[in-house]
C-alpha cells in the first residue's frame, strides 16, 4: 500500500513541484531582459486557468477539437485496417505498396496544409485530411504486425473449414489483432493531438489552435499559457482512455482464454 502511494501520488507530485520550481525559475530569468515574461509565470497561469475552465467559452473551443480528433480517427481507422491487413495477406500488394507508403509515411502532415487548404477549402475538412495522414500510419502498421503475428493454424484451419475470404477477415484476422489495432490507436490519438492545434490554425473559426491564436493576438499571454496547460491535460485523458481500453480488452480475452 506504502508503495503503490509513493509510486502513483508522492513521486508524481514531487516531479510536479519540481517542474513548477523550474519553470519559475526559468522565468525569472527572463524577466530580466523581456518583462512581460511575467505574465507566462505559474502564478498567474493558475488564475487564468481557474478563471478559463470555470468559464464556458473554452468548452465550445474544446468540444470542437475533440470532435476533429473523432472524425480524422475513425478516417484513420476505416483507412488504416484494412489497408494493413492488405498489405500482411497480399505479398503483390504489399510489394508494389510499401515504397509508396513509406515515402508518404515520412513525409510531416503539417507540410500538406497549402495543398489541403487549397484543394478543400477553409473550415474543418482540411483539417480532417491532416488529422486522419497523420494518424494512419501508426493504425496501418500495428494492424500489420498483428496481422504478422497471428498464429498460422488459425488461420491454416479456417482455410480448411472453407472460410471465405470475408470470413476469415471478420471472424478470424480482425479479433485476434484488436490489440494490436488498439496499441495503433493510442499511438494515433498522440499524434493527431500533437499534430492537432497547428492544423487548427488554418481558417477555422473555433478550436484549441484558434484559441491559442486568440490568445496571442489579444497579449493574454497568461491565458495562452492556462490553454497549453489544458490542452496538455486534455491529451494525458485521452492517452489514459486508450491505455485503459487496451488494459480492458487484454484482460477480457485473457480471462476468455482462462476458461
Amino acid at each position: 500500500m506504502k508503495k503503490v502511494l509513493r509510486d502513483r501520488i508522492l513521486l508524481p507530485l514531487i516531479g510536479l513541484v519540481v517542474a513548477i520550481i523550474l519553470w519559475s525559475f526559468g522565468v525569472s530569468l527572463l524577466e530580466e531582459q523581456t518583462p512581460i515574461a511575467a505574465m507566462f509565470a505559474p502564478w498567474p497561469t493558475a488564475r487564468a486557468f481557474v478563471e478559463l475552465v470555470t468559464g464556458a467559452d473554452i468548452w465550445l473551443h474544446v468540444y470542437l477539437s475533440l470532435k476533429r480528433v473523432v472524425v480524422g480517427l475513425a478516417f484513420a481507422f476505416a483507412i488504416g485496417v484494412p489497408l494493413g491487413i492488405l498489405v500482411a495477406t497480399s505479398k503483390v500488394f504489399a510489394n508494389s505498396s510499401t515504397p509508396l507508403f513509406q515515402l508518404l509515411r515520412m513525409v510531416s502532415p503539417l507540410s500538406w496544409m497549402p495543398l489541403a487548404v487549397m484543394v478543400l477549402g477553409v473550415g474543418d475538412a482540411p483539417v480532417y485530411f491532416l488529422l486522419a495522414f497523420a494518424a494512419v500510419w501508426p493504425v496501418m502498421l500495428n494492424t500489420i504486425a498483428g496481422v504478422m503475428h497471428l498464429d498460422p493454424n488459425w488461420l491454416m484451419l479456417a482455410k480448411s473449414l472453407s472460410a471465405t475470404r470475408t470470413e476469415l477477415v471478420l471472424r478470424v484476422i480482425l479479433p485476434g489483432i484488436t490489440a494490436h489495432i488498439l496499441t495503433g490507436v493510442r499511438l494515433a490519438i498522440g499524434i493527431i493531438w500533437i499534430v492537432l492545434v497547428p492544423a487548427e490554425m488554418l481558417g477555422v473559426s473555433a478550436g484549441l489552435g484558434y484559441f491559442i491564436l486568440d490568445t496571442r493576438d489579444r497579449l493574454a499571454y497568461s491565458e495562452l499559457m492556462a490553454a497549453i496547460i489544458l490542452i496538455g491535460m486534455l491529451g494525458y485523458f485521452l492517452d489514459y482512455a486508450a491505455r485503459f481500453a487496451h488494459a480492458r480488452w487484454s484482460h477480457v480475452k485473457e480471462r476468455e482464454f482462462g476458461r
